[in-house]
């Protein structure tokens, strides 16, 4: 009789285990989007503006460690046109050079990556200098601090805008701001689908457990 009760003890304790295990809460720790995002089911969205001085925090610091814990993720960023007066400028920038990585096979989060170049030397002009770009009005300047950085020619730069590839990203980058609405960016989506509360979530390990939980469903 007592090892029956010793039994059911251990077992009730494994069960317990398995529910802190499994402990996201749906419209606490993520949201299911009513309208998905044409991305693969093994990856993550990072929505984010050039703009947004969080987004900038985040891709230095988050973004990096979360995907070197997300063996086979694949990373996938939408920029936000509707954001800062050069929000529409920065996503034609952003969308040729993820073309050019494409060409290239370079992954977006590598140092190599002619996208994440174009991106810090546009997130250091704009957060770390305060330039705003005569307030939006030197678009030509804009453009060369990003492909000066991405050691990208202003002819390369047209052909990849021109690309395919390029007008296919901006296209998907047009729903961007259904999942910004939400609750503001950066934002990251997993497997198309759910939206990660990243405040609910509290720290970057949690946050990739949470990721291959939602992956998992």
């Amino acid at each position: 009789m007592k090892r029956v009760s010793k039994f059911i003890r251990i077992l009730v304790a494994v069960c317990l285990l398995g529910i802190g295990a499994n402990a996201l809460e749906e419209g606490t720790d993520y949201q299911v989007l009513e309208k998905p995002l044409n991305a693969p089911k093994d990856s993550v969205v990072k929505v984010f503006s050039y703009e947004c001085p969080h987004c900038y925090k985040f891709d230095k610091t988050v973004t990096p460690k979360l995907f070197s814990e997300l063996d086979g993720v694949k990373f996938i960023p939408y920029h936000l046109k509707t954001k800062g007066k050069l929000g529409e400028t920065a996503s034609k920038i952003f969308a040729a050079m993820i073309a050019l990585d494409e060409v290239s096979d370079v992954s977006l989060l590598s140092d190599k990556s002619k996208f994440k170049k174009a991106k810090f030397a546009i997130y250091k002009a704009t957060h770390d200098k305060n330039d705003d770009f005569n307030d939006g009005k030197d678009k030509a300047r804009f453009i060369q601090t990003a492909l000066s950085a991405a050691g990208v020619s202003d002819a390369d730069y047209d052909k990849a805008l021109a690309s395919e590839r390029a007008q296919e990203i901006l296209k998907a980058w047009n729903n961007s701001y259904d999942v910004a609405k939400i609750q503001g960016v950066p934002a990251y989506v997993v497997g198309g689908k759910y939206l990660i509360n990243v405040k609910a979530i509290g720290s970057v390990d949690a946050m990739a457990a949470a990721v291959k939980e939602l992956l998992a469903k």
